[in-house]
């Protein structure tokens, strides 16, 4: 028996219209896809397979949460997943994408391995940008940073990595420090 056996289903046997499976990611799943974006979580996915006149239709609701790392201080974290997506999949006579969401499998097989398809809803249903919330960073990672944010060697401000301010829109912006050699660069355009 293979690694992703218990993800096929085998339409070719289905007896209802409609038939439901769970399925249970965990860490397990995540290793054994090998795949970058997810190494570790636990995720529930509710398949719904619904027989219509010309297709089958797939519907995946996923819930769970994976570990990522934090884009700043790059220690695990963990992320809630939640998504609803679907996916067409009808005989044809060889293996073929059509479009995003329409997967044509070769009729006398008859069954999709859904274990891909799944894996890749969740890493996309990844916000961009996963950071820890305030205060939950690693200190050690964020002090050095803060350390080589400053312009000069006299420079003991005590910056944080990231400060947010409101302006009279109530929109954030996030200020940084200029280096001051922009200052100098300036110079020339100011010349011109």
């Amino acid at each position: 028996m293979g690694k992703f056996d218990k993800y096929k289903i085998d339409l070719k046997r289905m007896q209802a219209d409609s038939v439901k499976y769970d399925f249970l990611l965990d860490n397990l799943f995540f290793t054994h896809i090998d795949a970058p974006e997810v190494q570790k979580g636990k995720v529930n996915v509710a398949l719904n397979v619904k027989k219509t006149s010309r297709a089958y239709e797939f519907t995946f609701v996923t819930e769970g949460t994976v570990l990522v790392p934090c884009d700043r201080c790059l220690d695990e974290m963990e992320m809630i997943i939640s998504s609803n997506d679907k996916l067409m999949v009808k005989f044809g006579p060889e293996y073929a994408e059509e479009g995003d969401n329409l997967i044509v499998i070769p009729e006398e097989e008859g069954e999709i391995n859904v274990a891909w398809f799944m894996y890749e809803f969740i890493a996309l249903s990844i916000p961009m940008k996963h950071v820890h919330g305030p205060g939950k960073c690693n200190k050690s990672v964020t002090t050095k940073l803060n350390k080589h944010l400053r312009t000069t060697a006299e420079d003991d401000s005590d910056e944080t990595f990231e400060t947010v301010e409101e302006d009279n829109n109530g929109v954030e912006d996030i200020e940084q420090p200029i280096d001051p050699r922009w200052n100098e660069l300036k110079k020339i355009l100011d010349n011109n």
